[in-house]
């Protein structure tokens, strides 16, 4: 028998930074089973038939970690063709599973798909939504978490428990009347109230422990309302945001748009001395204010909550919003998905490759009003994008640069892989934008009142801006983003307000390897870009290749 011989130091050493490679780039295969179908509820008093999934609304919260492998498999039990989309979910070099129009053909009634798709380097609160047909105005959304690896240390003491906290705007309509509205002209009306978690006033209750901290991950899942969320007499410690951990600052109340996501540390009084606490959502930016209200409860609490909710900003109070969003700042020192700071990539000293600027409008395109990007209104063709690209199927697109008139087209900007771009939000309408990039974060280095023009570039933040993936354009101003295109595919460049994006309001940006530019699409390398799943399903044009 051999001798057991002993490590040496240097051999000892070298074992232990492999074994903390392993971990850092370990990753697990999750699997979901969901089952889509409708269910009769009155989250307001007014029966609707609402989508739930797996007998839930909302939906069940899908937990992961940074570099996992999701599966989720989707039963369509409704009576329409449906697709989800992950939003804020960066798929690693995988737009086939983005679930949205262009990228993915729909689960038909009765059947199933499987979606397949790796984890960047993310972390973060995020959640999942219907993306076909204004399903999301019946519910089927749900929440996200993505939690760090191990070995990487979350920058606060951990939390005694998390709670998803998904707040938006509800309508009592069933969504195809809805729908039928939009497509002749007349937009959404006014929301019927707010929902906290598919629930009524002081129907949502949240448990706290005397002196516990408590991480709420806090999500504005509604179709077109800003909201305003906060805690009676219990301030929060905002924290992250989309993927970001955020230089902490505390913050009585929080301004979230439609589409956004926050993360924030809620500490429980050491005595509740018998009280309950209001939670509000409530809207901004509307004629008529609704609130949406849940109860904090303590273990000593007598019953529910009394008196008036706690006040929020002026209903019309821009100002608040604006400076509020330029209060958040990147941490620079903290570790997110990666060993290494947040602030270790300078994204300011980085050539721009590309100047876009995006502003959105309303018009009358034929008898009909319409949504628009640079006057051009998205019209979807019969299959997706991502199809007609890999078989070469010659579906004409065109960039919104500037339509002379306004006009219908398939809007599609080419660019290459690292790609550094400089998009410009504009917004001369007297309305909130919300606008989301699927598969990447952008960083919000500026926003004004006005239009912009090149000396707004001054006033630039090109250290600490904000890193994200959904970001507000408030009315008659601008908003600015840099973004690298780090992630091959195709992707949707959408509004997040509802009535918006169902009525054009979205674009698709195309990334590939300038290695590959001219290539066929089937001869691109695994390695750069996903293959076609073998599960893929097929439709319109393609359905017999």
């Amino acid at each position: 028998m051999n001798p057991i011989r002993l490590l040496t130091s240097s051999e000892l050493c070298l074992c232990t930074c492999f074994l903390l490679v392993l971990i850092y780039r370990g990753w697990s295969q999750l699997f979901y089973d969901w089952t889509v179908s409708y269910s009769q509820l009155a989250p307001l008093g007014v029966d609707k038939q609402v989508i739930v999934i797996n007998g839930m609304f909302p939906g069940p919260v899908l937990y992961a970690s940074t570099n996992d492998v999701v599966n989720v498999n989707i039963h369509n039990y409704l009576t329409e063709p449906f697709l989800m989309t992950w939003n804020g979910v960066q798929m690693r070099k995988n737009s086939w599973q983005d679930g949205v129009q262009e990228t993915n053909c729909p689960i038909l009634p009765g059947q199933n798909w499987t979606y397949s798709f790796q984890l960047k380097d993310q972390i973060g609160s995020f959640f999942y939504f219907p993306s076909l047909l204004l399903h999301k105005a019946a519910g089927g959304y749900g929440a996200i978490h993505l939690n760090n690896l191990p070995i990487i240390p979350i920058p606060f003491p951990q939390p005694y428990k998390d709670y998803a906290v998904l707040i938006g705007d509800w309508f009592n309509a069933d969504y195809r009347d809805l729908r039928a509205s939009l497509e002749n002209g007349v937009f959404l009306p006014h929301p019927d109230g707010i929902l906290i978690n598919g629930l009524g006033p002081n129907q949502a209750r949240f448990e706290f422990e005397p002196s516990a901290t408590y991480m709420l991950r806090i999500s504005n899942v509604g179709l077109k309302t800003s909201l305003n969320f906060r805690i009676e007499d219990h301030p929060m410690l905002l924290v992250e945001t989309e993927g970001s951990y955020l230089i902490q600052q505390y913050y009585d109340s929080l301004d979230i748009h439609v589409g956004q996501s926050y993360s924030v540390l809620v500490t429980a009084k050491n005595q509740a001395n018998g009280k309950s606490y209001y939670m509000v959502a409530s809207s901004r930016f509307t004629i008529l204010e609704h609130s949406g209200i849940g109860v904090i409860h303590y273990p000593d609490a007598a019953g529910d909550p009394v008196g008036p909710l706690p006040l929020g900003p002026g209903l019309s109070n821009y100002n608040f919003s604006i400076e509020q969003a330029r209060s958040m700042r990147w941490d620079l020192i903290a570790s997110a998905a990666r060993p290494n700071p947040q602030g270790s990539y300078h994204y300011g000293t980085i050539p721009i490759t590309r100047t876009l600027i995006l502003e959105n409008n309303v018009m009358v395109i034929g008898s009909k009003r319409r949504f628009t990007i640079n006057g051009i209104s998205f019209m979807h063709s019969d299959t997706p994008l991502k199809l007609l690209d890999y078989f070469q199927l010659n579906e004409e697109s065109k960039y919104a640069a500037a339509a002379a008139l306004p006009s219908s087209a398939t809007s599609v900007v080419d660019a290459f892989y690292r790609d550094f771009f400089h998009i410009v939000f504009q917004n001369p309408l007297l309305e909130v934008q919300s606008w989301h990039i699927d598969g990447y974060n952008f960083f919000v280095v500026g926003m004004g009142w006005g239009l912009w023009d090149e000396s707004k570039k001054a006033g630039y933040n090109i250290v600490d801006a904000v890193s994200r993936s959904t970001v507000q354009v408030y009315p008659l101003s601008w908003t600015a983003i840099l973004m690298e295109l780090d992630n091959l595919g195709t992707w949707n460049l959408r509004s997040q307000n509802a009535e918006n994006g169902y009525l054009g309001q979205e674009l698709y940006i195309r990334v590939k390897g300038v290695w590959n530019w001219l290539d066929e699409q089937s001869d691109i390398s695994a390695r750069d870009e996903a293959p076609i799943p073998d599960n893929v399903i097929k439709c319109g044009r393609a359905a017999d290749l």
